[in-house]
């Protein structure tokens, strides 16, 4: 059965950390792109950050830059979202998706997607 699962969400304080995860089981994660979207009541869903399969390139969306990594380990079919320096408009629901091709994340489209963490940034 095919599972991408993220946890790692929470409620944090401003500034605080998180790093979140996603799991996936079923199918080869070595060989497709992760992606982590975040969407928050009201408002679009936005691309936070993806990394190809050979986890050589990585993308950031300007709002995070800085302050979020992305990273993976093939070895475990894990993928992660490290969260610093965390502001209010950081609080989303974030899902991970994957797919063979960067490109198609990047397009918000993919093979699999989780069922997304809450995380919460408020003092």
């Amino acid at each position: 059965q095919v599972q991408l699962v993220e946890s790692g969400g929470g409620s944090v304080q401003p500034g605080g950390s998180l790093r979140l995860s996603c799991s996936a089981s079923g199918f080869a994660l070595s060989n497709k792109a992760i992606g982590w979207f975040r969407q928050a009541p009201g408002k679009e869903r936005e691309g936070v950050s993806c990394i190809n399969s050979g986890a050589g390139d990585t993308f950031y969306a300007d709002s995070v830059k800085g302050r979020f990594t992305i990273s993976r380990d093939n070895a475990k079919s894990m993928g992660y979202l490290q969260m610093n320096r965390r502001t209010p408009d950081d609080s989303a629901v974030y899902s991970c998706m994957v797919d063979p091709a960067s490109s198609s994340i990047a397009a918000g489209r993919g093979d699999y997607w989780g069922q997304g963490t809450q995380v919460t940034v408020s003092s």
